[in-house]
């Protein structure tokens, strides 16, 4: 697992001083490793649109001798995965499924408590009070970060308004959903190993526009820190091929709470005009319809105040 380490970590540890074209040969790598690594120099200048001695450069640049130890190095991130499979079946293949519970629980317990003692309860703060003051927020998490990023997303909007979820497949179209982004604005991007390059992307993007920008990260060595002004670590390693996102999830609850206590009258207007809507507009029940006298009670609160004006 060191190399497969290795050759991820070289590339975000050195992406913020490479030229435009090494930039976008790092994301495709980052991105597509388990293609790249079946290309040859260059089949992989053909597909970026740069020259074969381009992708030479950049495998010397990030520490490789040659274009073929870079290849290499590509392959043990394949063989990674094969490697977390084995090393998930060696710690609980001759464990019965209440040990596995008990094992996996014990271990989220253990990655919240590292997480209560590490997190710098400063940056804390100053992530909420940026949230509060940013004319816009935009929050970005990508594969199985995406479930954070649209937890937070979610109920951040119940908070504030000007919440936008970036959900893109591409870089392109990341730019283009932040364009207006500017010093005025916050941009929370999740990320944890494997780091995602399109939210690093978009990190420094919203950097370069003097945007306020906050990591949901697990290391002050996560290449997500290289353009964040706050950083919230959360641990999330996990002996498995699924990530564990329980401490990142306790953050960004906790986050939401801080929120909420800081404008509890905003928090209450808002979730009363959202209950009169869901009331008016019979958003539950349409997905859990009432029965009286066999007929359907679709505006069953209406009915009801009518009720008991005509008593």
């Amino acid at each position: 697992m060191k190399e497969q380490y290795d050759v991820l970590s070289r590339i975000s540890e050195r992406y913020q001083k490479m030229s435009k074209s090494h930039k976008a040969i790092a994301a495709y790598i980052s991105e597509h490793y388990e293609q790249a690594v079946f290309m040859t120099a260059a089949r992989l200048g053909e597909t970026l649109g740069v020259s074969e001695s381009t992708v030479v450069r950049f495998a010397d640049r990030i520490g490789y001798e040659g274009y073929p130890e870079f290849q290499k190095a590509l392959e043990e991130c394949v063989k990674g995965k094969l490697n977390s499979i084995q090393k998930m079946d060696a710690k609980y293949g001759r464990s019965s499924q209440s040990e596995v519970l008990t094992s996996v629980l014990t271990a989220d317990i253990e990655k919240i408590q590292h997480t209560i003692d590490n997190l710098d309860p400063a940056a804390f703060e100053s992530a909420v009070n940026t949230i509060l003051e940013a004319k816009t927020v935009y929050i970005m998490g990508l594969r199985s970060n995406e479930p954070l990023a649209e937890f937070l997303h979610f109920y951040l909007n119940m908070v504030r308004g000007g919440v936008v979820l970036l959900k893109t497949t591409s870089v392109s179209e990341t730019f283009e959903q932040m364009i207006r982004i500017h010093e005025k604005d916050c941009f929370i991007g999740i990320s944890f190993p494997r780091y995602s390059m399109r939210t690093l992307k978009a990190m420094e993007f919203a950097n370069d526009r003097n945007a306020k920008v906050i990591a949901i990260t697990d290391s002050t060595h996560s290449p997500m820190s290289l353009y964040s002004s706050c950083n919230l670590l959360a641990r999330s390693d996990m002996v498995s091929i699924v990530d564990s996102l329980v401490a990142p999830l306790s953050v960004i609850n906790a986050l939401v709470v801080a929120l909420c206590l800081k404008c509890p009258q905003e928090v209450r207007k808002n979730l009363e005009m959202l209950e009169d809507t869901w009331n008016n507009y019979q958003v539950y029940l349409n997905d859990e319809i009432n029965f009286i006298d066999d007929e359907p009670i679709l505006n069953y609160s209406l009915r009801k105040e009518q009720d008991e004006k005509g008593k």
